[in-house]
Parts: C-alpha cells; structure tokens; sequence
C-alpha cells in the first residue's frame, strides 16, 4: 500500500476511560489498553522482495485460502508484516510478495487519529448505498510502484468483510487514510493497481515518476530492513 475536560462520575469515568481507548488503536477492529509501536508479528518474520508492476502475480485475482489455523498462513501474515515495516508501508497484499494468496495485512490510522492494525483473509468490500457514496481525492502511492504518487478517489467510509487467520468473521470499517488503505489492499487481492484507477497520461506520470525514484526507495529498504534486524 501508500509509503495523526469536566468531573465526572465513576460511571462517566468509565465511558470517557473506554472512548480512549477507542482512540488509541484497535487490533483486527477491536479495541485495546495498549500495543507496542512495532506489532509482535515484525519480531517474528522475515522481509521478503516486493513485486513491481507488471509481475503478472499482480495483475490477476488471488487464490481464497480455504484452509486455516496453518503453520503457513500465520508465518505468511508475519513475513508480510516485517516486509510492510521495512518498506516503510501502512499496507501489503500477499501478492506484492509474490504470493497468490488472498490476505492483506496493515497498521493504519483513520482520520480520527485511530491506529488500526491487524490482517484479513478473503476480503469483500461492502457494496455502499449510492447515497453514502461520497467520493473523496486524496494522494496514494504502492509499495509495488515505488516512489510514485498519485491524487485518487476513493469512498470516504469502507466497510470489508473476511476472516482472520483462525476462520472467525471479521469486519472491518474506517473513514479517512484507513478507509483508503481498506480499499487499496482489496483492490490488489483482485489483480487491480491504483494505477488502473488513472488516466493513461496520469500512469505514465506514475511510472516515469517510480522510473526516477526507485534506486533511491530500494536503497532506503535496505537502511530500513537493517534497522529492524532484517
């Protein structure tokens, strides 16, 4: 993907302890008291190579994955975690590690400062009532079109259904930057690009501005990567 009173009550006490709470950070869409500023699944994974446009794992659908609890899926969602941090990124699809896998994994905040973290398998985005379905631009760029970034637009709220690794359903839902990332790593699990969202000369414009630039973003990786002991 693209790389922030009165007394009270005791009982008044307790809303305003779990409305921080909520503007804290929130792990697979539920609320938490606390989370380091690198998630445990960087500790644990390894970096792998980020595939550029034109890979042809990038331009088709993903595989669903049928099978979970695995060994494998929980060391693919780390891997994809310490390759999304040594990349600098707030999102990453399986396919952008050459893996036809439909899951996505991100740390993103929304536009109330709420830092979202966590993964979803076989993401469906909701279909929004063409009232709610406010468009907003807002610049956009891809760890797999390095160094390149565009003015896009995308819905101002998106919800995305799936499940974790476990099996269990799980919705996710967010406004801003979140909602964007949401609708950015589904897109790449369906073999689209932000690229396909602009205009020929605007991808031309990408990709001349990734042609000048990606030198200079693999090198930063590799500081990046050595930083995280990768």
């Amino acid at each position: 993907m693209l790389a922030m009173a009165s007394r009270l009550t005791r009982s008044d006490e307790k809303d305003e302890k779990d409305e921080k709470i909520d503007r804290r950070v929130r792990v697979l869409g539920e609320p938490v008291d606390s989370y380091p500023q690198l998630p445990p699944e960087v500790g644990r994974g390894s970096i792998r190579r980020i595939t550029v446009v034109g890979e042809p794992v990038l331009h088709r659908p993903c595989k669903k994955i049928t099978e979970f609890g695995t060994a494998e899926l929980a060391a693919l969602i780390d891997d994809m975690f310490t390759t999304m941090y040594g990349a600098e990124g707030v999102g990453l699809a399986a396919n952008q590690i050459d893996v036809d896998a439909a899951v996505f994994v991100y740390d993103c905040t929304d536009e109330d400062g709420v830092r979202h973290v966590g993964h979803l398998v076989n993401p469906v985005l909701e279909e929004a009532p063409p009232a709610e379905r406010r468009l907003v631009k807002g610049d956009e760029g891809c760890l797999s079109v390095p160094g390149a970034y565009m003015e896009v637009a995308r819905l101002e709220h998106a919800a995305v259904r799936g499940q974790d690794q476990h099996g269990a359903p799980l919705r996710l839902e967010g406004t801003g930057y979140f909602a964007r990332c949401l609708q950015h790593e589904t897109d790449h699990l369906y073999g689209s690009l932000y690229l396909d969202r602009l205009s020929s000369r605007g991808r031309k414009k990408a990709l001349r501005e990734m042609e000048e630039r990606t030198e200079e973003i693999f090198a930063r990786r590799v500081e990046v990567a050595a930083r995280l002991g990768r």
